[in-house]
């Protein structure tokens, strides 16, 4: 028994020294993962390093920014102020908000930075995108994809946007239960994309399909940079490959069509304008472009759809707003194809009603798609990579380090509106108000900035105007659940446990006078 008790004394002794030596190696990689960044400053500028942590070696904060989401950044950011360092996905990273730093961050483009996704997302995206792209590729690139979302592109894409808007609506009406929302968004949103935007000629069963794997991909596009079993890039991988094998072969058949023949969707147009310039891209270079309009168009116009649903349900009075402007301007009744006793008719006829023009009119409508993207803007902000050393908020931003610049943080901390900028007032961006000179035109970011704001955001504002026409003068809508879900904003705004409605048909003569039956 004596030597039995020895023995455990022993063991405990062993297994403690062992802790405490784990202890004191886990503290030293600590102190130099702290010395390593802490030495990595300019030497040759006087400014100090922003404040933060750059948290655990290697692993940086990136567990927190995952767990904490939103959170992270504003805690910090109360913490440490408007610009901070931390460790994100495998680098030193410097956190950005405020109208004034994110201006200099933007209109900086080719001059003190240049465009950084993280490498997962360079892995997974591909190389021939304008993402990817720099200098003067970027703006080459740029030139050409810039047709795809002009005016006359515009006008063509009105019509098959709101038949599917508005065939969507009535199938959430004519549902016999609750209907998950945000599922439902990213299931319509990837059918516009992949038929209107690339053309693809796909049945239910293989757009469902390709809508799965994309998702897969998108979720892993900002894991850490680490191709190994079970990993959040090796799932990103294996979707992308998946991808790129169904994309394949329809993009064999549109190279096939008629070289001559005038492009009737964007992925044509990219093929037809390189042609012009007398370049032939491969099938690689178009199944990479193919998933970029995707990326582009898929998950953000997914969750500002979601959201434009929830604040309407939250605010009611702006529902009303919107249906008193379209009897205004005589959009009041919607189309004639309602669910009924012989049954859901939702492969009518009913022909668009809504053009850029008429759209153009509904100004409070909109107002109220501006305050959703301000409040909960889809994409929380942009990476930069620090082409020299520069000066930001009286700290030194070192060459080579990442910035990422935050749009939500910036819309939250917005004084240039009239009402708190955490309430929901669509008015704010109303004819009344006075518009924003240079400098304050940055609290409003949704869309980025510079030479790489969004080219598609007048097609995004579009669908998310139709989308609020075509729900307010077709449905009432409501929660199935006992209260509202909580929003995740990592890596996009999405809510955490789903948001389920129920749909009920509004009868047409419902908005007749502008008022909700």
């Amino acid at each position: 028994m004596f030597s039995w008790g020895l023995s455990c004394l022993s063991l405990l002794g062993a297994a403690g020294v062992a802790l405490l030596c784990a202890g004191l190696l886990l503290g030293l990689a600590q102190h130099f993962w702290t010395l390593r960044w802490t030495l990595s400053r300019d030497p040759a500028s006087a400014l100090p390093l922003p404040k933060g942590s750059m948290g655990w070696p290697f692993f940086g904060e990136t567990l927190h920014w995952l767990v904490q989401g939103s959170r992270f950044h504003s805690s910090r950011r109360e913490r440490y102020g408007t610009v901070f360092k931390t460790h994100l996905l495998g680098r030193p990273v410097i956190r950005v908000s405020g109208a004034e730093n994110v201006r200099i961050i933007l209109l900086g483009e080719h001059r003190l930075v240049r465009s950084q996704w993280p490498q997962s997302a360079h892995i997974l995206l591909g190389s021939n995108t304008l993402l990817g792209a720099v200098g003067e590729p970027h703006r080459q690139r740029r030139k050409v994809l810039a047709r795809l979302f002009n005016r006359t592109a515009l006008e063509r894409y009105i019509p098959r946007l709101q038949g599917a808007l508005r065939h969507e609506v009535r199938s959430w009406c004519a549902a016999a239960g609750p209907v998950a929302v945000y599922e439902a968004a990213k299931a319509l949103t990837f059918r516009m994309a992949a038929r209107i935007l690339l053309g693809l000629r796909l049945d239910e069963a293989r757009c469902a399909d390709l809508a799965r794997t994309f998702e897969q991909l998108v979720e892993n596009l900002f894991s850490l940079p680490l191709d190994v079993p079970f990993s959040g890039l090796r799932k990103g991988i294996r979707a992308r490959d998946q991808l790129h094998q169904h994309l394949e072969e329809a993009i064999a058949a549109k190279l096939r069509e008629d070289k001559a023949a005038e492009p009737g969707d964007p992925l044509s147009l990219i093929m037809h304008s390189a042609r012009e310039l007398g370049q032939e891209l491969s099938v690689q270079e178009l199944k990479e472009s193919a998933v970029e309009l995707l990326f582009a168009s898929f998950f953000t116009l997914a969750s500002a759809s979601t959201s434009l649903i929830l604040l309407l349900l939250q605010n009611p009075a702006a529902i009303a707003k919107i249906q008193q402007e379209l009897a205004a301007q005589g959009l009041g009744r919607a189309c004639s194809c309602w669910p009924g006793a012989a049954g859901p008719q939702l492969e009518c006829s009913c022909q668009p009603d809504l053009t850029l023009a008429s759209l153009g009119r509904l100004r409070y409508v909109d107002c109220v798609v501006k305050e959703v993207l301000r409040l909960l803007p889809p994409v929380s902000g942009g990476y930069r990579t620090a082409l020299r050393t520069f000066e930001l908020d009286g700290y030194q931003i070192p060459k080579g380090w990442s910035v990422m610049y935050s749009i939500r943080d910036t819309h939250e901390m917005a004084t240039w509106y009239s009402s708190p900028p955490k309430g929901f007032d669509p008015e704010r961006f109303g004819a009344a108000r006075e518009e924003p000179g240079t400098s304050s035109r940055f609290h409003y970011i949704p869309f980025g900035g510079g030479a790489r704001s969004c080219l598609g955001q007048e097609l995004a504002q579009a669908v998310l105007q139709l989308l609020a026409v075509e729900l307010v003068r077709t449905a009432r809508w409501e929660l199935a659940t006992p209260a509202f879900p909580a929003m995740q904003t990592v890596p996009i705004v999405h809510p955490v446990d789903g948001l389920r409605l129920f749909f009920h048909p509004l009868v047409p003569a419902a908005m007749e006078n502008g008022v909700q039956l």
